[in-house]
Parts: C-alpha cells; sequence; structure tokens
C-alpha cells in the first residue's frame, strides 16, 4: 500500500495488503537483532489501535536474523524472512533451484 506508513511512534517501514485483503506491517532491516523485533512490536501495538487493523500481522524482513531475534519474533507472532539484498534489488539473479 505504502512506503514509510506513519503511526504516531514512528514509520513502519511498508504496509502492505495480503490476498484476503488483511493488514500486513513489514519492518526491514540489514542485520535483524531483538530490537528490530521490538521495534515492530510498538509499531503493531500502535497500528492494531485502530479496528479495520485489528488482525494487522507482522513480517521481519532482513538480510540476516539473529537467532534470538527470530525466537522472540516467533513468540510475538512475528514472521520473519531473510532475503539477499542484491537479489531484491535486482543486481543479482536469484539462486533458483527445483529440488531444495
Amino acid at each position: 500500500m505504502r512506503r514509510e506508513w506513519a503511526t504516531d511512534i514512528g514509520p513502519v517501514d511498508l504496509m502492505c495488503r495480503d490476498g484476503d485483503d488483511g493488514w500486513i506491517a513489514v519492518e526491514v532491516k540489514r542485520q535483524a537483532t531483538i530490537d528490530a523485533v521490538e521495534q515492530l512490536s510498538r509499531y503493531l501495538e500502535r497500528i492494531r489501535l485502530d479496528p479495520e487493523k485489528a488482525d494487522c500481522r507482522g513480517v521481519l524482513v532482513a538480510e540476516k536474523i539473529r537467532p534470538q531475534a527470530a525466537v522472540l519474533a516467533e513468540s510475538r507472532g512475528i514472521a520473519c524472512v531473510e532475503v539477499e539484498l542484491a537479489v531484491v534489488r535486482g543486481d543479482k539473479e536469484p539462486d533458483l533451484t527445483l529440488f531444495g
């Protein structure tokens, strides 16, 4: 929907809609730490005050997600996704494999 979606405590990097028209708040980091999970948790708390966005999900995206951050995110219902920045930027082709 939009980059830098404003909340009263700061902007979440991306606010998206899924195929079922649900809201998804995405925070993007180079390296995701516990602080990144805390930041996204605070944004979600504020976003969910709006009844229309009460079911907003959170996704933490980073090149590297620290194990402790992944555990905390999972405990809070926040999905974690590791990405290769060069692929996202289009500077590198993804390594596609047919069978994992």
